[in-house]
């Protein structure tokens, strides 16, 4: 099968960095796995982090990739969820060979089916930042999806227009909340409010004035999916009593977690999308629930897809150029590859 991969850890820049490869096709699948017969792909921070340079070789070559849509090809004894043919679509697990292959084995309790109003490619745009965005909210943090009391409170979400941003502005404004996101530029900021932010600001420039100046003292939530050690002092002046902060960054330092954040009993929530395929806990099923209930969202009209843009088939010199964006910072929403060539 054609697969991408790598067998060492180099800068995106070297041709080496991905590689084209003709890989065995993965037998039958064994256990609750489905062989999924993959159509597109979307990446993510994850993949350049799991790509970044170190010193170590991969024999056989490591395959990343945890976004993807396909067609089941075949399911495992133990499979209850999924037949041959159904359309699906998942993150998967970063402990196990990626998506960026033609056919890939995942657990079923870790995939959805993919949502019938959107082709693979739009598809593939949502799978981990959905699990992100909703485990975040509506499972670490004491928040409801579909409970209105929510209305009337303010979130700000630092990092707006990046992947977990622009889904998780959806899912917030269908809880309630008014949504204050920041950008830093027309286009990224003209992205957050298609998404449905209330109210866009820069995060280059002093929060507090900018909230100020649109009425807002506090917030309730606030998620920084940017940049955990710069912003957490003034997360902590912002945030109400009883507020809640949610991360996805791992910190560069210590952080400081006292006062004010012990004074106004402010809840501090991590999200690792991967943690309940990482150690195999009892509820995966949850990954499978959430995506089935994102998928009936998406087919009613109530959520969207977050692809901005679509790099081509699936192969080396296209997914190293994601890769380079991506490292780039300058990414919107999501990018995806679709087909093989």
């Amino acid at each position: 099968m054609k697969a991408v991969g790598l067998t060492q850890y180099l800068p995106i820049d070297d041709p080496a960095a991905l590689l084209d490869l003709n890989l065995a096709q993965p037998g039958p699948p064994t256990g609750s796995d489905l062989l999924v017969r993959v159509q597109a792909v979307s990446v993510n921070p994850v993949d350049t982090k799991q790509r970044a340079p170190r010193a170590q070789q991969e024999d056989p070559p490591r395959i990343l990739g945890y976004d993807a849509a396909g067609i089941v090809e075949a399911v495992g004894p133990d499979v209850t969820a999924f037949a041959p043919g159904d359309e699906v679509y998942y993150a998967g697990d970063v402990t196990r060979p990626g998506c960026n292959a033609q056919w890939q084995w995942v657990d079923e309790r870790l995939v959805g089916r993919k949502p019938a109003t959107l082709d693979f490619a739009d598809a593939a745009a949502l799978p981990l930042t959905v699990l992100t965005a909703w485990e975040l909210l509506f499972q670490r943090m004491p928040l409801q999806f579909d409970d209105r009391r929510h209305a009337g409170q303010v979130m700000l979400i630092i990092g707006g227009a990046g992947g977990v941003g622009s889904i998780a502005i959806q899912l917030a404004r269908h809880a309630g909340f008014t949504v204050v996101a920041t950008a830093s530029r027309p286009a990224s900021a003209d992205w957050c409010r298609q998404m449905g932010a209330a109210h866009v600001i820069d995060h280059r420039q002093p929060l507090p004035p900018q909230l100020q100046a649109l009425g807002i003292e506090q917030v309730q939530v606030a998620l920084n999916l940017a940049d955990t050690d710069h912003y957490w002092e003034v997360l902590g002046e912002l945030l109400a009593p009883q507020g809640h902060v949610g991360l996805v960054v791992e910190p560069r330092g210590a952080l400081r977690i006292g006062d004010p954040y012990k004074a106004k009993c402010i809840g501090i929530h991590w999200e690792f999308m991967f943690a309940r395929a990482k150690f195999r806990t009892d509820d995966r099923i949850e990954q499978h629930r959430i995506l089935s209930r994102v998928a009936s969202l998406v087919d009613a009209g109530e959520l969207r897809s977050t692809r901005s843009a679509q790099l081509g088939a699936i192969n080396a010199a296209n997914l190293r150029q994601a890769h380079r964006q991506l490292e780039s910072g300058s990414v919107i929403g999501k990018l995806v590859l679709a087909g093989w060539e």
